[in-house]
């Protein structure tokens, strides 16, 4: 299904840096498939390297996540040095295990700042609860609030759990912060998802995909806009949940010549991942389901990243997207020249006229 359109995607690019497999939680149905007992980590130098061609194909800006990226501590902070050395904004997801108390908590984050980090995500819920107390991520946003750095959690999201975005910024120690304080913490709750796409998890009415709200779910910003550098040298076209699932969304290795462009040669000329990433992965699952009624798919998958797993290892689905994606392209390229031509000359075109008034 290649669609060789060279240079359709003009979004800011994410470089996505997953030092390492290793995490101290062993969370059911991780995204990364990451447990304690991991041992792939990615060299410095390929980190490096990452980081220098992202910088010469314009990219925007540098995540590191993982596993949990601060068990690769010094290389960690090297990585960040780096990349903030070159002008990139660093964020970095981590589930807090190292915020044990006040000083342990200031001290890693202090060192972070020092090195050039702008940004940070804490992952929790149920699932991280049981091995990274939440506690602890109290106590890193506490840290955070004191730097005056944004701070921004991830919760799971699932019908029955304890921790949810209430009993967040309902902790006495977060709700006794000032409300310019509290601003700085950022609660957002994202569907918990099996790894499965035949293993279903139990939401809020409403929240699962169907026919009657799949319209109004987010397209996939994800496939061409981050590439994930992982622990074992793969470089995949997506985020990296669930990626390690699905080989298609491996586009290249980092013992390639040039290996973040070959990734984006490589995912911007796969005519599913256009589609994926303009229209989302329910549209795709409801487009196969009107040609074949036996794919079943409505209130099944609230997270993207499920339906994407269905699309890519059902194969009565891969067989309608090989027989009929013509039908498609279309459509997507419609999308794509919305998306990344019209939209954005009509919102300049907008902001010349607003300066031309204000000049008058």
């Amino acid at each position: 299904m290649n669609l060789p359109v060279p240079g359709l995607f003009r979004g800011p690019k994410t470089l996505s840096i997953m030092p390492t497999y290793a995490c101290p939680a062993a969370c059911e149905h991780c995204a990364s498939m990451s447990h304690p007992k991991a041992r792939e980590n990615l060299a410095l130098q390929a980190m490096l390297s990452a980081i220098d061609q992202a910088k010469a194909l314009g990219f925007y800006n540098v995540v590191f996540t993982g596993g949990e990226a601060t068990l690769r501590w010094r290389d960690l902070l090297a990585a960040i040095r780096h990349a903030s050395g070159l002008g990139f904004p660093v964020r970095l997801v981590s589930n807090a295990h190292w915020a044990v108390s006040v000083k342990s908590a200031d001290r890693r984050l202090d060192a972070l700042l020092e090195a050039g980090l702008t940004e940070i995500n804490y992952s929790t819920g149920d699932e991280h609860a049981r091995f990274v107390p939440l506690e602890r991520v109290v106590e890193g946003c506490l840290a955070a609030v004191r730097r005056r750095l944004k701070a921004w959690v991830m919760v799971e999201l699932r019908a029955a759990r304890a921790v949810t975005a209430a009993s967040v910024t309902g902790h006495p120690r977060i709700a006794a912060l000032a409300p310019e304080d509290r601003a700085l913490i950022e609660i957002v709750e994202s569907p918990w998802m099996p790894l499965d796409p035949g293993l279903l998890e139990d939401y809020p009415p409403g929240v699962a995909a169907d026919n009657h709200n799949f319209k109004s779910f987010r397209v996939c910003s994800n496939v061409l806009q981050t590439y994930t550098i992982q622990a074992d040298g793969r470089v995949g076209a997506c985020c990296g949940i669930g990626m390690r699932q699905i080989p298609e969304l491996s586009v290249a290795t980092v013992d390639q010549p040039d290996f973040l462009s070959r990734a984006v040669e490589a995912a911007e000329g796969d005519f599913l991942k256009l589609w994926l990433h303009y229209l989302g992965p329910e549209r795709v699952l409801a487009w196969a389901a009107a040609r074949d009624p036996s794919i079943r798919w409505e209130g099944m998958y609230a997270h993207h990243c499920q339906a994407c797993a269905r699309i890519y290892r059902d194969e009565a689905v891969r067989r309608l997207v090989r027989e009929h994606y013509e039908e498609m392209i279309a459509e997507v390229l419609q999308a794509a020249w919305l998306d990344e031509h019209h939209v954005p000359s009509q919102s300049r075109g907008m902001a010349e006229r607003r300066r031309a008034c204000a000049q008058a």
